[in-house]
Formats: structure tokens, sequence, C-alpha cells
């Protein structure tokens, strides 16, 4: 059935959509018109909430300044249905979901719009539409409506924004007018991904899957060449601007917002250490499989006095066999865990930026890397790697999870406050500093943690030097939404 939905797809692509929009194309493009899509996901994806948030900012601002309004419209699908609970993926599906994307004003806070009033009269007017859907749950006929309704707009819209692969803006060769701007689900470049790995691209696929992209954003400067060259991208089109979704973890309102989700949710947790299990899966999409359920639990349970074990599995992994114990979205876990457990998962970039222990548990760490492979050497990045389940237990006892710094997800304020710059000074001072150097060598290391703060820092800055929390704005500034940005 797997590779019957993937013939299917290949036909409406290489046949089907590029008609589609050549005969939509014949209209001019919308100006302003700006399209959100995904066909991973059934409500808005975590990694392009943000950015949904500030052009939804945009767009309630240009329909007021002309003195029109919008009321209930401010979370429109692509079936023009309200649905709070898309923009960050909440678990109970709330209206209160929609305060997780925002901060403590109501806005969010890397985008305020009426600060200049001159430049802000001068911002054209936005107006958003969402395709977002899950093709593993559709049905053929409700698929392919669908894509006649993307194609549709796409053929006419001036900025269109994804974050995973998206295989019908590549079916076609897209009018110049129109900016694609690839927000991206991962931070880092860890393991390969699209043409340097063997499964993700379609066999039977023909054509430039990435060739429409006109900005593809990464999270630090170290991530450009690895993904032009996994994507085949052209020089220049590819920037360090940061990952959108991350601002996330700088907005203090957000952070104490999930924590009191959380504990709501899980009151039991109260008072102990929250230990988050979140790997990757095994396989493709169709028969994914999962390592080291049985080791972690177990690991778990020898301090189950002190310590919460949650599970999150992949949504690959879910599908087939629930086995995540949490109904909470991982990236709203990371303000509330003590310590991440991983392997080859993007997640660990994300958790850098909270500066919080994390432990690498990889059983199968050769046979992964001999059939994916990796951009980096995985062997070097800085914290335990451990491969059987006594090793996984020495490694959380030599974190020793510091309960004055750590418990209950109290991340670290100088990261948070002063973003990428804390992350680069404070790898130079540690780099550069010989005598507080020595004064460390001569004082007893408190945890492994402390014994390599200084390679911390550098990976994170190597990995995510780029995610300060600004990085929608500077993304917006990229494409010509931002205020500064001349009125075309």
């Amino acid at each position: 059935m797997f590779r019957i939905k993937q013939l299917i797809k290949m036909l409406l692509q290489n046949i089907l959509l590029p008609l589609l929009y050549k005969c939509y194309a014949r209209r001019p493009v919308e100006t302003g018109l700006v399209l959100f899509a995904d066909a991973h996901h059934s409500e808005m994806p975590f990694s392009m909430s943000r950015m949904y948030e500030a052009v939804r900012t945009l767009e309630d601002f240009s329909l007021h300044k002309d003195g029109q309004s919008d009321a209930g419209g401010l979370c429109r699908s692509s079936n023009e249905q309200s649905d709070a609970r898309q923009l960050c993926g909440s678990s109970n599906g709330q209206s209160d979901a929609r305060q997780l994307c925002r901060s403590s004003n109501g806005q969010p806070d890397h985008f305020a719009v009426g600060q200049d009033e001159e430049k802000s009269r001068n911002m054209p007017d936005i107006h958003v539409e969402t395709f977002i859907t899950d093709f593993d749950r559709l049905s053929f006929f409700a698929m392919a409506k669908y894509l006649v309704l993307f194609m549709r707009r796409y053929a006419v819209a001036e900025y269109v924004f994804i974050c995973d692969y998206f295989l019908p803006v590549s079916s076609c060769r897209k009018r110049p007018e129109t900016k694609v701007t690839q927000l991206w689900h991962a931070c880092g470049m860890l393991k390969k991904i699209a043409y340097e790995a063997k499964d993700d691209i379609p066999k039977g696929y023909h054509g430039n899957m990435f060739g429409n992209y006109t900005y593809m954003t990464v999270s630090a400067d170290a991530c450009i060449a690895p993904h032009e060259r996994a994507m085949r991208l052209a020089p220049g089109r590819t920037f360090a601007t940061g990952i959108s979704r991350t601002d996330f973890y700088f907005d203090e309102a957000w952070n104490a917002k999930c924590r009191e989700h959380f504990y709501a949710q899980h009151p039991e947790a109260q008072g102990r250490k929250i230990i988050l299990w979140a790997p990757t899966f095994r396989g493709n999409a169709a028969h994914p499989s999962l390592t080291g359920l049985d080791e972690v639990q177990r690991a778990a349970s020898r301090r189950e006095k002190e310590a919460y074990l949650i599970i999150k599995a992949h949504p690959h992994i879910d599908r087939h066999a629930k086995v995540s114990n949490c109904e909470i979205p991982t990236e709203e876990l990371l303000p509330v865990a003590d310590l991440l457990i991983t392997d080859y998962s993007s997640i660990m970039f994300d958790w850098l930026l909270y500066r919080k222990p994390m432990i690498l548990y990889t059983p199968d760490l050769p046979e992964y890397e001999a059939a994916r492979g990796f951009f980096m050497d995985f062997r070097s990045i800085p914290f335990p790697i451990v491969q059987t389940e006594e090793e996984l237990v020495r490694a959380m006892e030599e974190m020793d999870i510091r309960a004055e710094t750590y418990t209950n997800g109290a991340h670290d304020a100088r990261l948070v406050k002063d973003g990428r710059a804390a992350l680069r000074d404070g790898s130079e001072k540690i780099r550069t500093d010989s005598q507080t150097e020595k004064k460390k060598e001569d004082m007893p290391v408190r945890n492994w943690m402390d014994a390599h703060a200084a390679e911390i820092s550098q990976f994170a800055n190597t990995c995510v030097g780029a995610c300060d929390g600004h990085a929608t704005e500077r993304i917006l500034q990229l494409v010509g939404l931002g205020l500064e940005a001349d009125n075309r």
C-alpha cells in the first residue's frame, strides 16, 4: 500500500500538478498573499507556528490600518475554520493554546508592528492562507482535492512558507515573483538528509526537489554548506538566520506556560527531576522501529523515587504502536525537563539552547552510522555517548542533575536573556581566560556538565549560534516582510 501511494503521488507530481500550475499561473500574482503549507501534520506544525503568528500579526495590522476588522478570523485553516490548536500543537486543543505562541503582552515579542508609524503605514496588505494536512491520513480523493486547491493558490502567491519536504512546491517551474522560504524543522547538521541519505528522496521522483526554494534557513553558519550539498542548492540561497521555532525557547512567558501546563497534566511529577527520553525512529515512515525502550525504562526505574520519566517517541512510532506516555508535544517539554536522553534526533540541538544535561543513548551506533551516516563526527559531540544499560545508568549518575539549577525545568537565564551573544561570549571567556581556567583545574569538578562547559559552549555556538530569539524577525526581513523592507 505504501508503494502504491508513493506511485500515485509521483504521477500527480510529475504530470498533473505542473499542468495545473501552468493553467493557474496565467493570472497575476496577488500582492501580499502568504501561504503556509505542510503535508505531514494535521495541525499547524510547531516549526512554522512562530512565523505564522508573526505574519498573522502583520495581516491583522494591515486590516486595521484600513479600518477593517477580522473578528474571529485569527486562526483560519485551509477550509476557513477556526482552530486555535493549530498554532502550537497543544495537546488539549483548548482555546488557551494560542497563548503559548504569544509573549506576556499578547503579541510575538520579537515582532511588534505599529512602533514605527510611518514604516508600518507603508507596509503592503497581507492575506494569509494555510494548507496544512497529513497526506498519510487522507484518501486519494481528499489528497487530490488538496493538491488542486494548493496549486491554484501557489500559482498566484507572493510568499510561501514550508518547514519540511513538500513536493508540490517543486512540481513545476515556479514564477520568479513567488518567494518560497523553507523554515525547516531541525537545527544543526547531524544525520544526513535529502540527496545524501539513502531513503529520503522517493526513488520514482524526477526533478529538483528543492529547486524552487528562494530561501533556506539554518541554525548556524556551519550548517550552510552541508545543507547546500544535501539539497543541491545553489550558493546564496541558504542563510544562517536561526530557526524560527527556536524563538519560542527564548520567550519566558511561553516557557512558564509550558511548565504550568505540564504540572497541571502531571501533578505527580511535582518535586521530582524530569527525565525526557525522546529518540528518533529507525527504518522509514511506513515501517518504523524503536530501539532501547526497555533499557531506558529500567535505568530510570533505579531513580524512581527522585525522578519522573517522560517517554516521547517519534510520531511515526506512535502511529503504529503507542509508546509515548505523555500527550504534550516534545518541544513544550523542553522547558520542563531536567535531563534529556536522546540518540540521533535533532531535538538535541533545540535542547542545547537550554544548557541542561543530555545523554546520547545509542545502542545501535555502528549500524545506524553505516545505514544513514552523519554530517559530523558523532563521537565528537560533547555529551556522554553510551551503548548499554549499565553505561546509561552511570552516565545519569555522572550528570548529577543539579537541583538548584535545573529542577522543574528552570533554564539557564544567561543564555535565554542574552541569546547568541551569551553563547559566543561564554565560550570565548572559557577558552581565553587562562587564569580562570587554572582556577577551575584546581577545583574539584562537581559533575559532568561542569567538566565540559567549554566544549558544550563551543558546540552550541557552532550548531545553533544564530538562534537567539530573533530568528523570525530576521527571516521576515530576508523575504521582504519586515518593517525595513521597501514597499515593492
